[in-house]
């Protein structure tokens, strides 16, 4: 996945898992890309893909390489088979795909599995803290030509990603938020108030860890853009990074580029003010609207 753009299918977190799987017992047999594509009558280039979650995992398929991999213990390949075609299934989400860009299911779909979620804002309240209204005010102004329906269902899924923090589960949500987002009016006065008052009760959420990074704290080492930090209860999968741009993402995986990013946010939550006293400062900067 590492540096991966918008295009092609949007893998669920269980098909990145299944496609690493497949990539360790086929180094594990020492079989190469063109002995596995030659057993299957396909390109090398499709198996490279099925590692990397970029296509579904054709069941054939799957039962096919195993083989080819020296699985022999039909209940272990049925096992695999009954996960792939788990994993072949469509996230929630996908009821949303009128709406959802290819390269945000991806988002959605790490946001979904992740255990521990950091991010950098230097705009936006997270999608996962933020109330309707500034939802809705915050699509209005990046899409200013869509129909008030397509807002409408953009918020709804925004809505719906955010029970992701209320399930019997949910990941630690870290976020540093540049003072700009909650300077910047978004929707009006009401709606601010409002997304204050859901930022002000969120400290509170035993998963939710917010951080300040005040005008007062000068140059930082992330002042490129917002990103995302995913990584997942999962021994199987790398942690990885979202960095967005207006017409899409770039994912990273690869170690030495995640290294970069969380090295960037430890030291922005070392320069932000410390979450014990996050409340007060929105406290504050609520009773100055």
């Amino acid at each position: 996945m590492a540096e991966t753009r918008s295009g092609g299918a949007a893998p669920t977190v269980l098909r990145m898992v299944l496609g690493k799987r497949l990539q360790h017992l086929r180094e594990k047999a020492g079989v190469s890309f063109d002995q596995a594509a030659r057993a299957l009558d396909v390109t090398h280039a499709t198996v490279r893909r099925m590692e990397k979650a970029e296509v579904g995992l054709k069941v054939p398929y799957v039962e096919k390489l195993l083989r080819t991999y020296g699985v022999r213990d039909q209940s272990e390949i049925d096992g695999f088979v009954c996960l792939a075609r788990e994993a072949n299934r469509p996230g929630w989400w996908h009821r949303y795909r009128d709406v959802l860009p290819e390269w945000f299911s991806v988002f959605v779909s790490l946001e979904a599995e992740s255990q521990v979620i950091r991010a950098y804002e230097p705009h936006y309240v997270p999608g996962l803290l933020q109330t309707e209204s500034y939802a809705a005010a915050v699509l209005r102004s990046g899409k200013p030509h869509a129909e008030e329906e397509e807002i409408m269902r953009g918020v709804a899924l925004r809505m719906e990603r955010q029970t992701v923090l209320s399930g019997g589960d949910p990941p630690m949500l870290w976020a540093v938020l540049d003072e700009t987002v909650l300077r910047r009016g978004i929707g009006g006065t009401e709606v601010m108030r409002e997304q204050l008052d859901e930022l002000i009760e969120a400290t509170e959420h035993p998963q939710v860890r917010l951080q300040i990074l005040p005008f007062s704290s000068g140059p930082h080492a992330a002042m490129y853009g917002p990103f995302h930090h995913f990584r997942f209860p999962l021994d199987e999968l790398p942690d990885v990074v979202c960095s967005e741009s207006l017409v899409g993402a770039v994912y990273f995986d690869q170690r030495d580029d995640v290294r970069v990013f969380r090295e960037a946010l430890d030291r922005m939550c070392a320069q932000a003010l410390p979450p014990a006293r996050t409340r007060a400062v929105l406290g504050a900067l609520r009773k100055e609207i």
